[in-house]
This record gives C-alpha cells, structure tokens and sequence, in this order.
C-alpha cells in the first residue's frame, strides 16, 4: 500500500473480498438456498446495500465464491500437471497428494456438497462448479495420462476413465467427511486415502514400461 493512501480507501478496495469470505462461510453453514445475503452482509461487516455495489445476485456471489476461494486450489492441480519432466507415476502421486492436502485444509468439501444437494433447484451451481472447478481438474489429469500413454508409461485405455479412476476415491472421501462423518460415522484420513489409493491406482494404469 502507497505510503499516504487513506486508510477509508483501503477498506473500500477490501470489501469485495471481505464479502466474499463471508459467503463462502455462509453457504457452508447453510447451504445456496437458506443462505440470505442479510446474513452474508452482516458476517462480512457491510450493509446489504453495500453488498448490492459489488454483487448483484446470489448467484453472482456463488461465482464469486468458486472463482476466488476454490479455483486458486485447482491452479495448483493445473500447474503441477504441466511438469513434463516428471515420469507419470511421480506425477500421479504429486496430483493426489495435491488435490488430498486441499480438500482435507480448505471449505471445497463444503460447497461441493451444497453443489451436489442443491444443484437440482439450482442447475447453474453445476454449471459454475464443473467449468471453474471440477471441468479444469480433470482436464489436468485427462492430459497427464495422455502423455504418459503416449510414452508408453500407462496402458491403453480411454484417458477419462483412467482420470476417473484415479480421482473417484478422493471425491467419494470428501463427501464421506461432509455427509457421513458429522451423522457418526467413522471419519476418514483424506491424505492417507489417496496415498494408499494412488499404488492401488498405479498397478492397475501403469505399463511394464512406466513401472519404476
């Protein structure tokens, strides 16, 4: 921050994200439907008309939400996956290890899980979810088998597949841990999921010329 700058202007620039943080809280709590954006203005410390100067939906502020808070972690998904130099199997394990620290520190399980409960009412919660979040993620690891089978390093099969194969588990753990584990059930270890699902994985996928 310039030496001088008002400390108003400061807090007028924060408000955008500030309101942000307080939806994603909001619709973890209590879901797209019940959350009211008199709760989201009150928890982010503004008035509703306020709100209304940055976000004009409920929905806007959903996007919001998944573009700032969630699509960063699928960045780094991205990123990791364009390492070319790394033989699959590394890269594979590098993926899960990523995508595991993630949902198991970060609210993706949470809104995931009102995306899954609410997109019937709400189709673009769907829409938004796969192109910013769950779209990109398997697209990285759709490109990564492919080059990897194009290597000879895994099996011939459909690349989709594969990438379901790999990232499936995970996704059912973390709704275990937002469904399941709440209502009693014994809670599962994300990170020790997909390291032990990753070997599984990898006997299944890899070549005899990919096994190290």
């Amino acid at each position: 921050m310039p030496p001088g700058q008002p400390k108003w202007r400061r807090r007028k620039e924060a408000r955008p994200a500030e309101i942000v943080a307080a939806a994603l809280e909001v619709f973890a709590e209590k879901g797209f439907a019940a959350a009211k954006l008199d709760d989201i203005a009150a928890r982010a410390g503004v008035s509703k008309g306020a709100l209304y100067l940055y976000f004009e939906t409920k929905h806007d502020l959903f996007t919001a939400v998944v573009r700032t808070s969630v699509a960063p972690n699928i960045e780094a998904v991205e990123e990791a996956s364009r390492n070319l130099a790394l033989p699959f199997a590394t890269l594979a394990r590098m993926l899960l290890t990523i995508a595991a620290e993630r949902a198991a520190t970060t609210q993706i399980g949470a809104v995931a899980k009102m995306v899954i409960a609410e997109s019937g009412n709400f189709p673009d919660l769907a829409r938004v979810w796969h192109e910013e979040v769950v779209g990109r993620a398997l697209a990285a690891v759709v490109g990564v088998i492919e080059r990897a089978q194009a290597r000879g390093e895994v099996r011939p099969g459909d690349p989709r597949l594969h990438a379901f194969s790999m990232i499936g588990p995970l996704l059912l753990g973390v709704i275990w841990r937002e469904v399941m584990a709440p209502a009693g059930a014994p809670p599962v270890d994300l990170r020790a999921l997909a390291a032990q699902h990753i070997d599984t994985a990898l006997t299944g996928m890899l070549a005899e010329g990919g096994r190290s």
